[in-house]
């Protein structure tokens, strides 16, 4: 019982840090499928919202542009990944048969390289001879300084494109809410307070990801929402004359 037990909870914790792994590795994904989601959809409902006396419409719309929308960033993330993933293999792919058929120059390569970064002629000797020892091991380093692929190789299309929907998707349901729950009028001013909180949010996780200037980084992402709302709402009223 207790090896039971103890299986169990190892398999709860692998679990646990593959979705923090994967987390962290769709993070751009996840700050921009909330921004894209929030923006488009807030823009979406305030332009139906303008012109609308009841929240039957605003719910309509607001729920199928929801749904088409992530889908639709759903399916650009995972093609996204999976066409940078094919690129990443296929520069790889010929990489590796350079240094099975010209070794010498690859090796060459790697000396300029290194001797170009400050390295001695020691020890890029010795660096490079560490590497000629495993063609993986020069591989990967020609991947990392000259191809410049990071990990693209490896990036899970499904993962990306999962986590894209749900971000997506959970954002743009926030300026939809309050339609559901409350009168189209009180509804309207609570829908921009959440929309605007969640937007401020976004702000502060697009700067960290970024290193960019969080004031800066904010009210540009506001600047971006109030432009959709504001033409959500000119085109509501100009339809609906």
């Amino acid at each position: 019982m207790q090896g039971l037990v103890t299986a169990n909870s190892n398999a709860a914790s692998s679990f646990l840090s593959r979705i923090k792994q994967s987390l962290a590795e769709s993070a751009g994904d996840i700050v921009f499928g909330m921004e894209d989601g929030t923006v488009s959809i807030f823009g979406l409902v305030f332009g139906v919202a303008a012109s609308s006396t009841t929240s039957a419409p605003v719910l309509l719309a607001g729920a199928t542009g929801a749904i088409a929308a992530a889908v639709s960033m759903m399916a650009g993330a995972f093609l996204d990944v999976q066409t940078s993933r094919g690129i990443a293999k296929a520069e790889l792919e010929r990489e590796r048969q350079e240094i099975q058929n010209n070794p010498e120059a690859e090796k060459q390569e790697i000396r300029e390289r290194l001797s170009g970064q400050g390295f001695s002629a020691e020890d890029t000797n010795t660096i490079v001879a560490i590497l000629e020892r495993n063609n993986d091991a020069m591989l990967r380093f020609e991947a990392a300084f000259e191809l410049k692929l990071g990990d693209t190789a490896e990036r899970n299309p499904f993962v990306h494109a999962i986590w894209m929907f749900l971000s997506d998707l959970f954002a743009a349901s926030i300026p939809v809410i309050p339609f559901v729950l409350l009168p189209i009028e009180t509804a309207r001013t609570v829908s921009l307070l959440l929309t605007a909180t969640l937007l401020v949010l976004l702000g502060i996780g697009r700067a960290r990801i970024a290193h960019t200037n969080l004031l800066l980084t904010v009210l540009e992402t506001l600047l971006v929402a109030g432009i959709a709302a504001a033409a959500g709402v000119f085109i509501g009223k100009l339809v609906s004359g």
